[in-house]
């Protein structure tokens, strides 16, 4: 299986996050600045992950390069999404990001995989989760970063 790691990254902690579901999983790791059409289409999954900024905002890199997202042919393609936030400074925008991303894949008609449970986040609000779950895997590396191996780890089995 050809795995694709797409991410958008300041300060370096989801460009980590990306480089361990990478290594995981025997795929590569591409960050938005550099990545092309063919990142984006020549994968059997391609996971697309992005910190949240301020009250809910993609990273800056995603919002410079969305268009290369959008030019991408993603239809019935498995897409999956990780997003790193901190529940506790922002509660009523945790991990935004991926819900972002998610209305983008979803509108070019990729296939979102890798829903996860709610429970165990404390917050206010996120628009990364529809009907009870996250559309993606949720990592809070500033209050909950001794979760985020076990999280990664869990998530990718019921991906691969």
């Amino acid at each position: 299986m050809i795995v694709t790691v797409i991410f958008g990254s300041d300060g370096g902690a989801t460009k980590g996050v990306a480089s361990k579901i990478s290594k995981k999983c025997q795929g590569r790791s591409v960050d938005i600045k550099t990545a092309t059409k063919a990142d984006f289409e020549n994968s059997d999954l391609l996971i697309l992950g992005s910190p949240t900024y301020g009250d809910g905002t993609l990273q800056t890199d995603w919002e410079e390069n969305i268009d290369k997202l959008r030019a991408a042919n993603l239809k019935g393609r498995k897409v999956a999404l990780f997003g790193t936030g901190d529940q506790e400074s922002y509660p009523t925008s945790f991990v935004d990001a991926i819900g972002i991303l998610y209305d983008e894949v979803k509108d070019l008609g990729a296939v979102v995989v890798g829903f996860t449970d709610t429970a165990g986040y404390d917050y206010v609000g996120s628009t990364a989760e529809r009907d009870g779950q996250f559309v993606g895997l949720a990592l809070d590396l500033d209050t909950q970063s001794g979760l985020t191996d076990k999280r990664v780890t869990a998530w990718l089995s019921k991906l691969l």
